[in-house]
């Protein structure tokens, strides 16, 4: 149980939220900040900038979209860094480019400050459930100490490496679950266009080992039609695209993910805030359209 210890949150949507509510239950304190100003409903206070959240915090927790909310959230005279003092704790939960963490450690680092990349894999049921895995790049020193944090908010941390290790293997995984939808969605629309029977075909692939139960989850959501955004489109295109870069810098091959990135790409025009899965809907419909 922790003891009066306060985590600020800089962003706090659907992710970030959920984590809230775990670790107020674990004992600890939560205030928050958010790029829109919007929030707060007494529980959790909403300060006017970032700086403010990490004067009042013990630990600064940190969960925004890309590399561009980072930066603006975490440098400059109103960013949690001005706010932090020496031996301050930062948990970067963001899904980042390792570039954008590696930047943060480093900055932090000469300040002082224990920083932490830690993003996390799942989706908002397993946040609801304190489910996700943690994927913790960082100093053994920070390491432990921010481990009653992830216990609060997962099921498990794999201690990824290094700073920077968490972001990378954040996109070794992001990358397979991109593709692995982008297959499903493409053979979802043979097996339609061909005129296998919808029920039948979503029901017996809901039965096959082959397919994850991450994937399995986002069939059902297509076969009702339903696409609330458990991991939104436009998350997920830009998680596919910082992979590319970075296997590029790496020189890594990667035609696979290359495809899946455009085909997410399309998932994202049309249906940026829905759930990625929107893209077996969107292929769906492709085929119907041509039988």
């Amino acid at each position: 149980m922790a003891t009066e210890q306060t985590i600020g949150f800089i962003g706090f949507g659907a992710m970030a939220s959920r984590m809230a509510a775990h670790l107020v239950k674990a004992g600890y304190k939560a205030l928050a900040y958010t790029p829109s100003g919007k929030g707060g409903d007494g529980s959790v206070p909403f300060l006017p900038t970032p700086a403010e959240v990490a004067r009042q915090a013990d630990i600064v927790l940190v969960c925004v979209p890309d590399d561009e909310a980072l930066s603006a959230s975490m440098y400059g005279p109103t960013g949690a860094l001005a706010g932090m003092t020496a031996n301050g704790l930062l948990l970067n939960t963001s899904s980042v480019s390792p570039e954008a963490a590696l930047s943060l450690y480093d900055a932090g680092k000469a300040l002082g400050i224990a920083v932490v990349d830690c993003p996390v894999s799942g989706s908002t049921p397993e946040a609801d459930s304190a489910a996700l895995v943690v994927l913790a790049g960082g100093d053994t020193q920070a390491l432990a100490q921010a481990k009653p944090v992830f216990d609060a908010i997962g099921r498990l941390t794999v201690q990824a490496g290094p700073a920077g290790s968490g972001a990378r293997l954040k996109l070794v995984i992001n990358g397979i679950m991109g593709a692995g939808l982008t297959a499903l969605a493409e053979a979802v629309a043979y097996g339609l266009a061909a005129g296998l029977e919808r029920d039948m075909l979503f029901g017996a692939l809901d039965e096959m080992a082959v397919i994850s139960p991450h994937h399995k989850r986002k069939l059902r959501m297509a076969q009702a039609g339903d696409f609330s955004p458990q991991f939104p489109a436009r998350l997920m295109q830009k998680d596919m695209r910082l992979l590319m870069d970075a296997a590029a810098r790496e020189a890594v091959p990667a035609p696979t993910l290359a495809a899946a990135t455009q085909q997410l790409s399309l998932a994202r025009r049309a249906a940026a805030d829905s759930d990625y899965a929107a893209l077996i809907g969107i292929m769906e419909n492709i085929a119907a359209n041509d039988v």
